[in-house]
């Protein structure tokens, strides 16, 4: 499946057409009640699946060194980008920009796994599993970068560390909003719940998980491209063309350097795009809200507006059928 093809995926024209919307100013729009709905249900979804996934095979060493290689893309992205982005922009920008480009888009990796299905490629359930160990080293690496940050210019005032105009914020509080998420504890508490009833639970929620699934998913798509369009529209604070060309190129770079890793590691296909797409997703929803509280110097409308209006769409879009492509080749399909 090519490019034009995934565009003519009726899931991905419901998102194009929630950004033409969007752009045309109508005032088509999804409740935020609905909305949230929505994204509940997926994040549910995809972590009963790949709960009962994994109860189904069990963890197998091609299982351990996907979740081992998914654990050293989410270390070394955020560290990369961390130094690439200081040379363009404010220490605390690039530390939020590194930690939303260093964890993952869970509706990005729920897209790709649909574009596999219609390929009639396999997957592991240790893939949902991967995705979400990945939210949490690239918000702990900012924290480290920026304290370090804040030594270094507290140092240059005053020759303190405890200078007071360093922010002091609590790393037990960032870790605990970061684990307490709702989004985080939903795809875990489903993953949990999906490996202890296994096959029985699977027949249980069929209905409920998989023939609706398409469905919710397309309005949910329909809701995110309102709101992309409505994000492009309203804020343009801190960004300039290096930050545009950061959120489209970095992503095909982490899912190049992904790739690699699957290669070594010996990983199916299926495994390898969808490892390649959380490497290459940026995260807009338990990042962006932890940030907001643990770097607060950051300017939200740069890095929420970088993972959501140009980098999420990019992914949808272009990026699955492209890593998909560059997947076949290397795996020699």
């Amino acid at each position: 499946m090519g490019i034009l093809d995934n565009i003519l995926n009726p899931v991905i024209l419901f998102f194009a057409f929630g950004m033409l919307a969007g752009s045309l100013r109508s005032n088509l729009e999804i409740p935020p009640a609905i909305g949230k709905f929505l994204s509940l249900y997926l994040l549910l979804a995809i972590g009963f699946k790949g709960g009962t996934a994994l109860a189904a095979t069990g963890l197998s060493l091609v299982g351990a060194l996907a979740i081992l290689a998914a654990l050293i893309m989410a270390t070394i992205v955020p560290i990369y980008s961390f130094f690439i982005l200081r040379k363009k922009t404010n220490p605390y920008d690039a530390a939020a920009i590194a930690a939303t480009f260093g964890s993952i888009s869970a509706v990005t990796f729920i897209t790709a796994q649909q574009f596999l299905t219609s390929n009639e490629l396999e997957y592991g359930g240790h893939m949902t599993v991967a995705m979400v160990l990945m939210e949490m080293p690239a918000i702990i690496l900012a924290m480290v970068l920026v304290a370090m940050v804040r030594k270094q210019e507290a140092l240059k005032k005053g020759g303190k560390v405890e200078n007071a105009d360093a922010p002091k914020i609590s790393m037990s509080k960032v870790l605990h909003e970061a684990f307490t998420d709702g989004a985080f504890l939903l795809l875990m508490g489903s993953l949990t719940i999906g490996y202890i009833t296994g096959a029985d639970g699977a027949a249980i929620m069929k209905p409920f998980i998989k023939e609706m699934f398409m469905g919710f998913l397309a309005f949910f798509l329909l809701d995110m491209g309102l709101i992309v369009a409505k994000q492009l529209r309203e804020s343009t604070e801190g960004l300039n063309k290096f930050m545009f060309a950061f959120s489209i190129v970095m992503p095909v770079v982490n899912a190049t350097v992904s790739m690699g890793l699957a290669w070594i590691f010996g990983l199916s296909v299926g495994d390898a795009l969808l490892l390649a797409v959380l490497a290459a997703s940026a995260s807009y929803i338990v990042v962006p809200a932890v940030v907001r509280y643990a770097i607060p110097e950051a300017r939200a409308g740069t890095y929420f507006t970088m993972a959501i209006g140009f980098t999420f769409p990019f992914n949808i879009i272009i990026g699955i059928p492209l890593y998909y492509a560059m997947i076949s080749y290397f795996w020699g399909l």
